[in-house]
């Protein structure tokens, strides 16, 4: 029941979230890092990664492959998380506890992605 309530999560996450790079492309490249050459195509190109891997994770097939993508995605974005939070006034919309929010549940969602794609053990 948990491991279910955790792919459900994580596949609407990341389902959700890859939709929103498409629907508010602009405000996904508002918080790219400088250093990140080409925010809108990163933005636009991590948004199907995000689709991908969550539709991955439904088939049993590729579930393992598809956690470890998105545990590396998850590794991947968090400068972003920190940047945000290194430049909270610039997101005052959002808020300084959201932002350290969000960079201290990214341990937490990685660890449900690896305990929810990880195989079964035999019974």
């Amino acid at each position: 029941m948990w491991r279910l309530a955790g792919l459900a999560l994580v596949f609407i996450w990341f389902f959700a979230g890859g939709i929103g790079h498409f629907v508010a492309t602009d405000t996904f490249a508002s918080v790219v890092p400088p250093y990140v050459p080409y925010p809108r195509e990163v933005v636009l190109l991590t948004g199907a990664l995000e689709i991908a891997g969550a539709l991955a994770l439904l088939w049993p097939r590729t579930r393992r492959i598809a956690g470890w993508a998105l545990i590396a995605f998850a590794i991947c974005v968090t400068p972003v998380h920190i940047e945000m939070l290194l430049h909270a006034e610039r997101y005052a919309y959002i808020g300084t506890p959201a932002l350290w929010l969000r960079l201290v549940a990214q341990p937490v969602l990685i660890w449900i992605i690896w305990m929810v794609s990880k195989p079964r053990a035999p019974a």
